[in-house]
């Protein structure tokens, strides 16, 4: 339990449960990134990734008053220049009215953590470009923004079109 002044959140690892409350935070994440077009999880397309026999992926949440108010959602990646893991987290929501509570610092330092004790090499995320916010808080918490580095993407038709080639 942590108590930031604004009252107390809890973070813990996602349950069966809390499938359904994460994917409105994923919805709620896209609205304000403004693809809210690209959404296509649902608690049932979610649920087999991270509770299923061959999960891909993990997930944390935050709770205020026994409700889920912010999600972590996090995968395994590897450095071959490292030959070692890493971290990677793929989206971090905190809901507006929990924001400025120390609940998304605490997520990120509790991945942080979390990789440190698997032994991994790198934690690291992406941030879209004119979240200056976002760009601000993650360097003020000591991460490097990596300037010369783009993401490369293959998705839907085009994925498909090229698997046939």
């Amino acid at each position: 339990m942590h108590d930031s002044g604004k009252g107390p959140f809890q973070l813990r690892a996602a349950r069966p449960h809390d499938v359904p409350a994460i994917v409105g935070l994923i919805r709620e994440l896209a609205e304000f990134e403004r693809l809210s077009h690209l959404v296509q999880a649902t608690p049932e397309t979610l649920y087999p990734h991270l509770f299923g026999t061959q999960p891909v992926v993990e997930a944390m949440v935050g709770e205020v008053g026994g409700e889920v108010v912010a999600f972590a959602l996090y995968f395994t990646n590897f450095s071959t220049f490292l030959a070692r893991p890493g971290l990677y987290l793929e989206d971090l929501y905190v809901q507006p009215a929990h924001r400025g509570n120390g609940l998304g610092r605490a997520l990120l330092e509790q991945l942080g953590a979390l990789a440190v004790e698997r032994g991994y090499g790198r934690f690291e995320w992406s941030v879209l470009d004119w979240n200056e916010n976002a760009i601000r808080f993650y360097e003020k918490m000591g991460a490097v923004v990596m300037h010369d580095w783009r993401i490369c993407r293959i998705s839907g038709d085009a994925l498909q079109a090229y698997a046939r080639r």
